[in-house]
């Protein structure tokens, strides 16, 4: 099973298309957003995926409008962070910019991946027993990437959308 992470999409509706169908054509329908997705008109491009979605801070002007748009997609809207579980592995997203809380779920030693946005940086580290990436941005980025998680291995890979 693969699973696409991608974080601070920020309305650019031409960089999510562009990255939609790349995960059309690698056949990936399930989707984790870390936040800052700004508006429900960028929602609405990943219909027809299995969506999770949380929070993040640029997401406050419009919060009722993309709940609503994620519900209308049949995806799920996660708070404060989203926590899913596949191939029985263990998997925490969040937005990153509520530092206590990242801590606090990456040291909790609970999840095989922490996923977070925020800082538009692609890295990734080790926690204890927790793998922590950041799969960079699609917006405010050189270049904008995501990432695809390949389950049940746990092999990462970068993407880059042109």
């Amino acid at each position: 099973m693969k699973i696409a992470i991608l974080s601070d999409t920020h309305s650019r509706y031409h960089t999510v298309e562009k990255a939609v169908a790349l995960l059309q054509q690698r056949n990936v329908n399930f989707v984790l957003h870390c936040g800052d997705i700004e508006d429900a008109d960028t929602v609405w491009l990943f219909h027809g995926f299995t969506a999770h979605f949380v929070l993040g801070n640029c997401d406050v002007l419009e919060p009722l409008s993309i709940q609503q748009a994620v519900y209308g997609i049949g995806g799920e809207l996660h708070r404060p962070y989203g926590r899913v579980e596949r191939e029985g592995v263990q998997i925490a997203f969040v937005h990153g910019h509520d530092k206590k809380l990242m801590m606090e779920i990456e040291e909790s030693g609970d999840f095989d991946f922490l996923f977070y946005g925020h800082t538009h940086k692609a890295e990734e580290h080790h926690t204890g027993p927790t793998r922590v990436i950041n799969p960079g941005a699609l917006h405010r980025a050189d270049p904008k990437t995501f990432v695809l998680l390949d389950l049940p291995g746990g092999a990462v890979e970068t993407v880059v959308v042109g």
